[in-house]
C-alpha cells in the first residue's frame, strides 16, 4: 500500500489530494456522459424458417436434387452474403442513410456483420449423421426496430427464394441432360438401323425373322418334292399293271390317263423346284457378312439397352422436376415471421452512465494514489514510528501565517 496503511491514512489522501481526484472524476463522468449520447441502441429480431419433408415417399417419386440440406443451405447463404445481394437490400431499404462518411463496401460488410444465418441439424437416425437441417433462424441487429424487421424478413423471403430457385434448377438440368441423352442414343439406334437394312440390301440378305419362315417353307417344299416323287412311282406301277393284265384298248386308255398324271405331276414339280431353288439362292450368304450382321445385331441390341435404361432415367428426371415445380419436395416455409422487437437489445445509456462514473471514481484514487507514491513524505508520528522504529519526541504542525481562505480556495491550497 506505500504510504496508506490505514483508514486515517486513506482519508488524509483524500483530503489532500481531493482536486486531483475532483478534476479526474468530472473529466471521467463528461467522457462517460459524452459515450453515452454517442452509444446508438440496436434492435434484433429473428425469422425461422422451417425445413419440411417431401410430401411423397422418396420410394415412390424420388427428387433429382442430391446432397444435404446444410450444403445446400451454406450455399444460399454465400449467395445472400454476396456483394450484388446486400448492395440491393441496403439500397432496398435505405440502410445507414444517415451514415454519409461511410463507402459502399463499409456498409457491406456492417450489414454482414449484422445478419446471422444458423442452422439446427435434425435428429439423427442411428449413428450416421446425413447433414439435414430441421430449423433455420436468420437473425437481425440493426438501429431501429422497423428495419430489423424489414432486414430480417427480406432475408428470409430470399433464402425460399433462393432454395426454391436453385432445386429447380438442378431438376431442370438433370431433365435437360437425359432428354438430350436419350434423343441422341434414339438418333443413333435410327441411324445403326437404317446401316443395316442398307447392308442388307446391298448384300441381298433378307430381313431378320424371315430366314426361319423360308426354311421351313424350304422344308415343306421338299415334303411335297417327296410326296410328288411316290405318287409318279405309284402310276407307273398301275400302268405297267394295267398293261400286263388288261384288254389292249383298257390298256391304252388307262396308260393315257397316266401319262396326263404324270405330265401334272412334272408341272408341280417343276414349280415347287424352281421355288426351292430362288429360296435357297436367297439363304446364300458368305462367312463375312454373317460375321457382319453379328456385328450390326450386337451393336444394336446394346444401343437400344442403353436407349431403355435412359428413358427410365429421364423419366426419373421427369418426375423429380414435377415434384419441384409442384412444390411436393423438400421445401422451406416460415414458421415464425419476424417480429417488431419492442426494447433494444443493447444496454441502457443511463446504465452506461453510471457505469463510467464509477469507473472515474476508481480512476481518481488510483492517480491520488500514484501522487502519493511519487512523494512519499512522512506526515505523522505513527508513520515515522512504523517507518524507522524511531518514537518522535515533539510533533510541530504547519503553521501558516497567511490570512486564512475560505471555500475552495482554501481546500485547494490544503491540498497541495
Amino acid at each position: 500500500m506505500g504510504p496508506i496503511y490505514s483508514l486515517g491514512d486513506f482519508l488524509d489522501m483524500v483530503r489532500r489530494r481531493l482536486f486531483t481526484i475532483a478534476c479526474v472524476f468530472v473529466l471521467g463522468c463528461l467522457l462517460s456522459l459524452w459515450f453515452a449520447a454517442r452509444q446508438q441502441h440496436e434492435f434484433e429480431t429473428a425469422e425461422v424458417l422451417q425445413v419440411t419433408q417431401p410430401q411423397i415417399a422418396g420410394e415412390l417419386a424420388k427428387s433429382t436434387v442430391e446432397g444435404s440440406s446444410a450444403r445446400r443451405m451454406q450455399l444460399i447463404e454465400q449467395r445472400l452474403m454476396a456483394r450484388g445481394t446486400v448492395l440491393e437490400i441496403i439500397e432496398k431499404f435505405g440502410l445507414y442513410a444517415d451514415m454519409t462518411a461511410l463507402t459502399p463496401l463499409q456498409k457491406v460488410a456492417l450489414l454482414r456483420d449484422s445478419v446471422r444465418i444458423t442452422g439446427v441439424a435434425a435428429a439423427r437416425e442411428g449413428f450416421a449423421d446425413d447433414g439435414t437441417i430441421s430449423v433455420l433462424t436468420i437473425t437481425a441487429r440493426m438501429p431501429t426496430a422497423v428495419q430489423a424487421q424489414q432486414v430480417a424478413s427480406e432475408f428470409g423471403r430470399r433464402t425460399i427464394e433462393l432454395s426454391v430457385a436453385t432445386r429447380i434448377d438442378q431438376a431442370r438440368e438433370t431433365l435437360s441432360f437425359f432428354a438430350e441423352k436419350e434423343a441422341a442414343l434414339a438418333d443413333q439406334v435410327a441411324a445403326l438401323e437404317d446401316e443395316i437394312a442398307a447392308y442388307r440390301n446391298e448384300n441381298d440378305v433378307t430381313l431378320p425373322g424371315t430366314i426361319e419362315f423360308r426354311r421351313a417353307e424350304i422344308a415343306t417344299m421338299n415334303e411335297g418334292l417327296l410326296e410328288i416323287a411316290r405318287e409318279r412311282i405309284e402310276i407307273r406301277r398301275a400302268a405297267d399293271q394295267a398293261q400286263a393284265t388288261e384288254r389292249p384298248a383298257t390298256a391304252r386308255r388307262l396308260l393315257a390317263e397316266a401319262d396326263q398324271q404324270l405330265a401334272t405331276l412334272d408341272a408341280q414339280e417343276q414349280l415347287l423346284s424352281q421355288r426351292k431353288t430362288g429360296l435357297e439362292a436367297s439363304l446364300q450368304t458368305t462367312p463375312e457378312v454373317e460375321r457382319r450382321l453379328g456385328a450390326y445385331d450386337r451393336r444394336l441390341e446394346q444401343a437400344q439397352g442403353e436407349l431403355s435404361q435412359m428413358t427410365a432415367r429421364r423419366n426419373e428426371a421427369e418426375v423429380g422436376f414435377r415434384l419441384e415445380t409442384g412444390r411436393q419436395a423438400e421445401r422451406l416455409t416460415v414458421i415464425e415471421p419476424a417480429p417488431l422487437p419492442d426494447f433494444p437489445v443493447t444496454g441502457a445509456r443511463k446504465t452506461k452512465a453510471l457505469l463510467g462514473a464509477a469507473a472515474s471514481v476508481i480512476a481518481a484514487l488510483l492517480a491520488a494514489f500514484l501522487q502519493e507514491l511519487r512523494h512519499p513524505v512522512l506526515r505523522t508520528a505513527a508513520q515515522m514510528e512504523r517507518e524507522t522504529g524511531l518514537l518522535p519526541v515533539v510533533s510541530i504542525p504547519v503553521m501558516d501565517a497567511r490570512r486564512p481562505q475560505r471555500g475552495l480556495s482554501r481546500l485547494f491550497r490544503r491540498g497541495a
